[in-house]
Formats: C-alpha cells, structure tokens, sequence
C-alpha cells in the first residue's frame, strides 16, 4: 500500500476518536498478529500492551482459538435467532455457567460489549414490568464511566464524548466518580466510602421505587483505571438489597482473567444480579459478548405462551456458533493453562516494574488489579507547549518505540496478555520506560 492509497481509504472511512489529519500524521496500518505482538505494512514490530482494545486476553491468532474456529466453519457458522439455537450456543451457556460467580446463570450471548450493555438495560426494565413494579425504570451510573457507543450504553456512560450526541436517552441519573472527590479526603478508603454513600442518598432523593439498576465498571477504564475499595461495592450491594435495585457489573473489560479471578466480581468479593461481558471472552478472535443474570431473574422470563413472559429482545448474530466456539476454547485455555495463577503471580511482577517509574518523578499513582494496569502523571508533568501534557508526547513516542498502550493526556494504561511470560513483561516494562523518557525528552 501506498501512501496515496492509505490516504485516499482513509479519507472515505474513520478512526476511532481521531481526525483523519492527526492519524496520517502517525499512521499506522496492521498486517499481522502473533502473540503480543502486531507488525505493520512495513514490517515495522509493535508490542500490543492493551491486545488491541483490552480484548486479545491469549494474545493474538492463538493457534487453539484458530484451529476452534476453523473446525467450526466446517459444520455451522450462523444459525436463527429466531427459531433455534445452535449446539455449541448451549454448550458455552454450560461452560460460562460453571465459572460465573453465584446463581448467575441466565445467559444471552451477543456480538460484543455495547449490545450486552443494551440487554441488560432492557432486561431489568421489563423485570420490573413482569414483577408489578413498572415505575422502577431509572438507573445509577457513574460520571466518567464508559459502557458502550450504541445510543442506550453511551446514554448510560458518563463520559465527555456523548456530548455531540444530546440529548441523550432519559432515565440516567449520574452519581460521582470516586476520582472526583478523592482530593477531597484523607485516604482513598474515605473517598470511597463517601462516594458510595452518595448513591444512597440519590436513591431516596430520586424515590427508590422509581430506581431499577446500579450500573458500575469495577474498574472504570476511561477515568484512567480507577480502582474502588472492597468496601465501596459491598456499600452499593447494600444499597441494592435495602431497596430492590438490581446491580450490573459491566465487566466487558474487566472479565475473564484480567483481575486475577474470572470476573472482577470475585476480585472484590460482590455479587451483582447481572454481569455484562464481551472483550477478552473471545480473545479478540470473533465479535463476542453475554449477559449473565442471576437464574431467579431468568425465571420470571418463563411461562406460558400466551403470557408473552419471554425476553423481548434478539440480534441476528445472539448465540452464534462460530463466536461460542471459540469462546469455549477460551475458557478451556484459561483453565488448562492455569492463567488466573498466571495472573496472580506475576502481577505483583508487574506493578513493581511500573513502580520504578516513580523515579522519573513525574508518576502520581499507580492502579489496578491483576493484570490490568493504570498508571497516573502529575498534574503538572508537563514536557512543552507542543504536546501540553506527557501523555500526548507519549502518543507519539511509544509507536515510535515500538509500543501500543491506550494513552490519555494524564495517563496510560496496559493490559499484557494472561499468558505473559516474566521476560515479556520485562520487555513491556522496557519500552514503557524508554518511551516515558523519550516523551519528557521532547523540550
């Protein structure tokens, strides 16, 4: 490919979040995957810290998830929605059954994260209609918070980006970001404890009869890998048992290993009533997502035909079989592998490589659980009026060095592969180091 044919593509399509200007201007055009690592057209070697979008949890074209996917195109690859189910559509609603936490195991597969978002949303509104409760239709989501783009999900976030879109769908009440207010206490414990109280306090200001969902990230990604206490989701599970509200964990990111459990949930102890999941569940491999409910809401969907009782809601590609195949085999390799003690064991690893960092004197702090990771600049850590900010120097240094990370002006964050062996996590760590360097260097 050609420049004047990259630029002429690129000028009829998109880049996520990015003009075409400020991406020709730092192009980069995959061509290849194996690992942890991506080549471009130019043969040009990327350590791909985040597999892709937090989503290659096995690194990329893992050679099982490959040869699962092409032995499933040998018999179905797409079956009706409508009117049947797929062999292996059940067998993954088995398998998932067996590691999720709780009675969790009402489940709908979808093709990724957002479409699992809008089921949830859509599950308990009409849970509440089925049960004699039809005014509690609200729901509780955090201000920074990101939970897909389609219209209901990004209506449901609390990120910056939905402003172009407004006005956004109603019944969305935005409670504060622990972020928000941790300048404004002691410890991060407090800020978390007050932050979770608050929610109480909207709950009544709002009528809890009117209030169907807390919708939270256990992590919340795009606030830069803010990392909650114990004690603030065992307030909110509190909360939601005190006055009938049911409690998503949207885990599109967080599930599936990168927590050092399978689901963040475990990690912190607390059982929500749904689980919202997509990303690593298939390793990046198909487009791929669920949503897990508690059985006890499943059962109120059963009934007679003429009750109409059934979920009112599909997508043509729910419980596609190609996707649960592979998703099977992803669950296979974790537990085979044992890469949840992976995890467990080398994230301590991790976190003291990054610590290092500090010496650099231009980290605040560092986050996260397992094997997903935040690392957060001082506020005044600024290189030059060219870039304004570390993290948009760092934007340009670590391609350079041969490095993929998601990177915000005051932050960045990675998520190695479960997998990661202790010599490439020294190679990230590395290439993080050199590229942090590079970026205080452009004066």
């Amino acid at each position: 490919m050609n420049r004047e044919y990259i630029e002429k593509n690129i000028k009829n399509t998109f880049i996520d979040f990015l003009s075409a200007d400020e991406f020709l201007g730092n192009t980069i055009v995959l061509s290849k995957a194996q690992g942890p690592y991506v080549w471009d057209i130019n043969g040009k070697q990327y350590y791909d810290a985040i597999g892709g979008v937090f989503c290659a949890s096995l690194g990329h074209s893992h050679p099982r998830l490959v040869e699962a996917a092409r032995k499933q195109m040998e018999t179905l690859t797409l079956s009706s929605p409508l009117y049947t189910i797929s062999d292996k559509a059940l067998e993954l609603v088995e398998k998932m059954s067996a590691v999720t936490p709780g009675n969790l195991n009402y489940i709908k597969t979808f093709s990724g994260g957002s479409e699992s978002i809008e089921a949830a949303l859509k599950f308990v509104r009409q849970y509440y209609k089925q049960t004699g409760k039809p005014d509690k239709m609200k729901v509780i989501t955090n201000y920074l918070s990101y939970h897909g783009a389609t219209f209901g999900a990004m209506s449901a976030g609390g990120s910056p980006r939905k402003g172009r879109f407004e006005p956004q769908m109603p019944g969305f009440l935005k409670a504060y970001n622990p972020k928000q207010l941790r300048d404004d206490f002691g410890s991060w414990e407090e800020t978390c404890r007050y932050s979770a109280k608050l929610i109480e306090k909207m709950v009544i200001a709002e009528i809890p009869d009117t209030i169907g969902a807390i919708l939270i990230e256990p992590i919340c990604n795009t606030a830069g890998i803010i990392t909650p206490t114990k004690e603030y989701y065992e307030i909110i599970r509190g909360i939601c048992d005190k006055y009938d509200i049911k409690l998503i964990f949207d885990e599109v990111l967080t599930g599936w290993g990168k927590t050092g459990d399978m689901f963040a949930a475990q990690t912190y102890g607390v059982t929500p009533d749904l689980i919202c999941s997509g990303k690593g569940l298939s390793s990046g491999l198909m487009p791929l997502g669920a949503m897990i409910a508690d059985e006890k809401m499943g059962e109120v969907f059963d009934g007679p035909a003429e009750s109409e009782k059934f979920f009112m809601h599909g997508h043509t590609y729910a419980g596609n079989p190609l996707a649960a195949a592979v998703g099977m085999e992803v669950i296979s390799i974790i537990q085979e592998e044992n890469l949840i003690d992976n995890v467990r064991k080398l994230s301590p690893y991790l976190f003291e490589r990054l610590e290092g960092l500090k010496k650099l004197g231009i980290i605040r702090e560092i986050r996260g659980k397992g094997f997903l990771i935040g690392v957060e600049f001082n506020a005044d850590a600024v290189p030059n009026k060219t870039y304004g900010s570390i993290g948009e120097a760092l934007k340009r240094t670590a391609p350079k060095n041969g490095l993929l990370m998601r990177i915000n002006p005051d932050w960045f964050a990675i998520a190695p592969a479960l997998n990661a062996t202790k010599e490439q996590l020294d190679e990230l760590c590395d290439k993080i180091e050199a590229s942090v360097k590079d970026a205080l260097a452009c004066r």
